[in-house]
Protein backbone atom coordinates (compact mmCIF):
# COMPACT_ATOMS: atom_id res chain seq x y z
CA UNK A 1 0.00 0.00 0.00
CA UNK A 2 1.27 3.47 -0.57
CA UNK A 3 2.24 5.53 2.83
CA UNK A 4 1.35 9.34 2.92
CA UNK A 5 3.22 9.05 5.90
CA UNK A 6 6.46 7.52 6.83
CA UNK A 7 5.03 4.29 9.21
CA UNK A 8 1.29 4.61 8.33
CA UNK A 9 -0.06 2.76 5.18
CA UNK A 10 -3.30 4.09 3.44
CA UNK A 11 -4.90 1.70 5.07
CA UNK A 12 -4.23 2.40 8.60
CA UNK A 13 -4.86 6.55 7.42
CA UNK A 14 -8.41 4.90 6.31
CA UNK A 15 -8.91 3.57 9.96
CA UNK A 16 -7.39 6.35 11.99
CA UNK A 17 -9.46 9.31 9.87
CA UNK A 18 -12.86 6.90 9.88
CA UNK A 19 -12.46 6.74 13.61
CA UNK A 20 -11.61 10.42 14.60
CA UNK A 21 -14.59 11.39 12.49
CA UNK A 22 -16.85 9.34 14.64
CA UNK A 23 -15.05 10.54 18.10
CA UNK A 24 -15.91 13.76 16.64
CA UNK A 25 -19.45 13.45 16.45
CA UNK A 26 -22.10 14.24 19.46
CA UNK A 27 -21.65 11.30 21.90
CA UNK A 28 -24.47 9.61 22.23
CA UNK A 29 -25.94 5.70 22.76
CA UNK A 30 -24.67 4.67 19.26
CA UNK A 31 -21.20 6.22 19.69
CA UNK A 32 -20.64 4.03 23.04
CA UNK A 33 -21.69 0.96 20.81
CA UNK A 34 -19.17 1.53 18.62
CA UNK A 35 -15.93 1.86 20.95
CA UNK A 36 -15.01 -2.20 20.94
CA UNK A 37 -14.74 -1.79 16.92
CA UNK A 38 -12.91 1.55 17.66
CA UNK A 39 -10.49 -0.04 20.08
CA UNK A 40 -9.85 -2.94 17.60
CA UNK A 41 -9.10 -0.16 15.01
CA UNK A 42 -6.85 1.82 17.33
CA UNK A 43 -5.04 -1.58 17.92
CA UNK A 44 -3.75 -1.25 14.34
CA UNK A 45 -2.39 1.58 14.03
CA UNK A 46 1.33 3.20 15.20
CA UNK A 47 1.52 4.57 18.81
CA UNK A 48 1.58 8.23 18.02
CA UNK A 49 -1.92 7.64 16.87
CA UNK A 50 -3.35 5.00 18.58
CA UNK A 51 -2.10 6.31 22.32
CA UNK A 52 -4.37 9.44 21.90
CA UNK A 53 -7.42 7.10 20.43
CA UNK A 54 -7.21 4.87 23.10
CA UNK A 55 -6.77 7.54 25.98
CA UNK A 56 -10.27 9.25 24.51
CA UNK A 57 -11.76 5.87 24.27
CA UNK A 58 -11.10 5.26 27.96
CA UNK A 59 -12.58 8.54 28.66
CA UNK A 60 -15.93 7.92 26.59
CA UNK A 61 -16.27 4.71 28.44
CA UNK A 62 -15.88 6.16 31.67
CA UNK A 63 -17.76 9.45 31.95
CA UNK A 64 -22.05 9.63 32.06
CA UNK A 65 -23.26 9.98 29.44
CA UNK A 66 -24.82 13.23 30.19
CA UNK A 67 -21.35 14.75 31.28
CA UNK A 68 -19.70 13.93 27.77
CA UNK A 69 -23.10 15.65 25.91
CA UNK A 70 -22.61 18.66 27.97
CA UNK A 71 -18.71 18.77 27.62
CA UNK A 72 -18.93 18.87 23.73
CA UNK A 73 -21.62 21.41 23.87
CA UNK A 74 -19.47 23.58 25.70
CA UNK A 75 -16.34 23.06 24.01
CA UNK A 76 -17.42 23.20 20.36
CA UNK A 77 -21.00 25.73 20.73
CA UNK A 78 -19.51 28.15 23.05
CA UNK A 79 -15.76 28.30 22.13
CA UNK A 80 -14.82 30.09 18.90
CA UNK A 81 -11.29 29.18 19.35
CA UNK A 82 -12.68 25.53 19.72
CA UNK A 83 -13.94 25.71 16.20
CA UNK A 84 -14.74 22.23 14.12
CA UNK A 85 -14.96 24.57 10.83
CA UNK A 86 -11.08 24.94 9.05
CA UNK A 87 -11.36 27.37 7.09
CA UNK A 88 -12.72 29.85 10.22
CA UNK A 89 -8.81 30.04 11.57
CA UNK A 90 -7.97 31.91 8.62
CA UNK A 91 -10.83 33.62 7.05
CA UNK A 92 -13.24 33.80 10.17
CA UNK A 93 -16.63 34.76 8.74
CA UNK A 94 -15.71 37.10 5.74
CA UNK A 95 -15.95 36.88 1.75
CA UNK A 96 -12.95 34.98 1.23
CA UNK A 97 -14.20 32.11 3.27
CA UNK A 98 -16.83 31.36 0.30
CA UNK A 99 -13.76 30.34 -1.97
CA UNK A 100 -12.20 28.34 1.18
CA UNK A 101 -15.65 26.00 1.32
CA UNK A 102 -16.24 26.01 -2.60
CA UNK A 103 -12.48 24.40 -2.91
CA UNK A 104 -13.60 21.42 0.18
CA UNK A 105 -16.89 21.22 -1.58
CA UNK A 106 -15.59 21.07 -5.36
CA UNK A 107 -13.55 17.86 -3.93
CA UNK A 108 -15.87 16.12 -2.72
CA UNK A 109 -18.01 16.43 -5.56
CA UNK A 110 -15.24 15.12 -7.99
CA UNK A 111 -14.97 12.26 -5.44
CA UNK A 112 -19.15 11.38 -5.85
CA UNK A 113 -19.36 12.58 -2.57
CA UNK A 114 -22.90 14.72 -1.80
CA UNK A 115 -23.22 16.67 1.02
CA UNK A 116 -26.61 17.80 2.65
CA UNK A 117 -28.00 21.13 2.18
CA UNK A 118 -27.47 21.96 5.76
CA UNK A 119 -23.79 20.42 5.91
CA UNK A 120 -20.65 23.40 6.02
CA UNK A 121 -17.98 21.25 3.35
CA UNK A 122 -14.87 22.27 6.02
CA UNK A 123 -16.28 20.77 9.45
CA UNK A 124 -13.22 18.58 10.35
CA UNK A 125 -15.29 15.59 10.97
CA UNK A 126 -16.77 15.55 7.44
CA UNK A 127 -13.50 15.90 5.98
CA UNK A 128 -11.87 13.39 7.54
CA UNK A 129 -14.75 10.95 6.85
CA UNK A 130 -14.37 12.15 3.23
CA UNK A 131 -10.73 10.79 3.24
CA UNK A 132 -11.52 7.76 4.81
CA UNK A 133 -14.57 6.87 2.26
CA UNK A 134 -14.00 8.31 -0.74
CA UNK A 135 -10.63 10.39 -1.66
CA UNK A 136 -7.65 9.87 0.76
CA UNK A 137 -5.23 12.18 -1.36
CA UNK A 138 -7.56 15.06 -1.63
CA UNK A 139 -8.63 14.69 2.05
CA UNK A 140 -4.63 14.98 2.67
CA UNK A 141 -3.82 17.73 0.72
CA UNK A 142 -6.71 19.46 2.43
CA UNK A 143 -5.79 18.81 5.39
CA UNK A 144 -2.36 20.19 4.94
CA UNK A 145 -3.59 23.35 3.08
CA UNK A 146 -5.57 24.19 6.50
CA UNK A 147 -2.92 22.79 8.72
CA UNK A 148 -2.14 25.75 10.61
CA UNK A 149 -6.06 25.52 11.59
CA UNK A 150 -6.30 22.78 12.32
CA UNK A 151 -3.20 22.87 15.27
CA UNK A 152 -4.43 25.76 16.15
CA UNK A 153 -7.79 23.86 17.13
CA UNK A 154 -5.71 20.80 18.79
CA UNK A 155 -3.33 23.47 20.66
CA UNK A 156 -7.05 24.88 22.08
CA UNK A 157 -8.65 21.69 23.14
CA UNK A 158 -4.81 21.30 24.78
CA UNK A 159 -5.12 24.34 27.12
CA UNK A 160 -8.85 23.90 27.87
CA UNK A 161 -8.50 20.26 28.99
CA UNK A 162 -10.44 18.98 26.31
CA UNK A 163 -10.84 14.78 26.24
CA UNK A 164 -11.42 15.99 23.09
CA UNK A 165 -7.29 16.94 22.41
CA UNK A 166 -6.91 13.37 22.29
CA UNK A 167 -8.93 13.07 18.95
CA UNK A 168 -7.50 16.09 17.06
CA UNK A 169 -3.72 15.13 18.75
CA UNK A 170 -4.38 11.28 16.64
CA UNK A 171 -5.38 13.31 13.33
CA UNK A 172 -1.86 15.46 13.49
CA UNK A 173 -0.16 12.06 14.17
CA UNK A 174 -1.37 11.09 11.16
CA UNK A 175 0.39 14.20 8.98
CA UNK A 176 3.83 15.22 8.45
CA UNK A 177 6.06 16.98 10.83
CA UNK A 178 4.97 20.18 11.32
CA UNK A 179 7.48 22.72 8.76
CA UNK A 180 8.63 26.15 9.25
CA UNK A 181 5.71 27.60 7.43
CA UNK A 182 3.33 25.68 9.30
CA UNK A 183 4.46 27.06 12.51
CA UNK A 184 4.94 30.13 11.59
CA UNK A 185 1.20 30.19 10.22
CA UNK A 186 0.22 28.35 13.34
CA UNK A 187 1.86 31.21 15.57
CA UNK A 188 0.29 33.89 13.12
CA UNK A 189 -3.42 32.98 13.48
CA UNK A 190 -2.70 32.33 17.71
CA UNK A 191 -1.58 35.62 17.87
CA UNK A 192 -4.09 37.32 15.50
CA UNK A 193 -7.08 35.21 15.26
CA UNK A 194 -9.47 35.16 12.51
CA UNK A 195 -10.24 37.90 10.08
CA UNK A 196 -12.95 40.27 11.74
CA UNK A 197 -16.60 39.13 10.83
CA UNK A 198 -17.88 41.10 7.59
CA UNK A 199 -21.41 42.48 6.70
CA UNK A 200 -22.97 40.96 3.96
CA UNK A 201 -21.47 37.86 3.29
CA UNK A 202 -24.91 36.45 1.48
CA UNK A 203 -23.85 37.66 -2.05
CA UNK A 204 -20.34 35.83 -1.60
CA UNK A 205 -21.36 32.51 -1.03
CA UNK A 206 -24.42 30.29 -0.30
CA UNK A 207 -25.95 30.39 2.87
CA UNK A 208 -25.26 26.26 3.85
CA UNK A 209 -22.00 27.65 3.64
CA UNK A 210 -22.56 30.12 6.46
CA UNK A 211 -21.82 28.67 9.82
CA UNK A 212 -24.94 28.08 11.93
CA UNK A 213 -24.90 31.03 14.43
CA UNK A 214 -25.87 28.92 17.05
CA UNK A 215 -22.86 26.93 16.79
CA UNK A 216 -24.48 23.88 15.27
CA UNK A 217 -24.36 22.05 17.99
CA UNK A 218 -20.51 21.36 17.06
CA UNK A 219 -21.31 21.31 13.45
CA UNK A 220 -22.77 17.47 13.55
CA UNK A 221 -25.07 17.76 11.46
CA UNK A 222 -26.86 15.28 9.48
CA UNK A 223 -25.07 14.53 5.88
CA UNK A 224 -24.98 11.78 3.05
CA UNK A 225 -21.68 10.13 2.73
CA UNK A 226 -19.78 7.15 0.82
CA UNK A 227 -19.92 3.61 2.91
CA UNK A 228 -16.92 2.75 4.73
CA UNK A 229 -15.03 -0.10 3.17
CA UNK A 230 -13.35 -0.45 6.08
CA UNK A 231 -16.02 -0.15 8.89
CA UNK A 232 -19.10 -0.17 7.09
CA UNK A 233 -20.85 1.83 9.44
CA UNK A 234 -24.69 1.50 10.32
CA UNK A 235 -24.77 4.64 12.55
CA UNK A 236 -25.46 7.13 9.96
CA UNK A 237 -28.75 8.08 10.65
CA UNK A 238 -30.92 9.82 10.12
CA UNK A 239 -30.35 10.06 6.47
CA UNK A 240 -26.98 7.76 4.87
CA UNK A 241 -24.62 10.29 6.67
CA UNK A 242 -24.94 12.02 9.98
CA UNK A 243 -22.00 11.32 12.53
CA UNK A 244 -23.54 12.40 15.53
CA UNK A 245 -26.39 13.22 14.04
CA UNK A 246 -29.37 14.22 16.51
CA UNK A 247 -33.15 14.31 16.60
Amino acid sequence: MSRLRKGLTEQQLVLAWQSASLLLGYPDEELLTRVPMLRAAAAKLPAAVSGPLTDFLNHLESAALPELAADYVTTFDHQKRCCLYLSYFEHGDTRNRGMALLRFKTAYREAGMILSDDELPDHLGVLLEFGATADVAAAHALLLEHRAGLELLRLALEDAHSPWAHVLQAVSATLPPLGGDHREAVMRLAAQGPPAEEVGLAPFAPPEYMPDPTGGRGGSVNRVSLPSPTFNPTRHAPVAGGRGARE
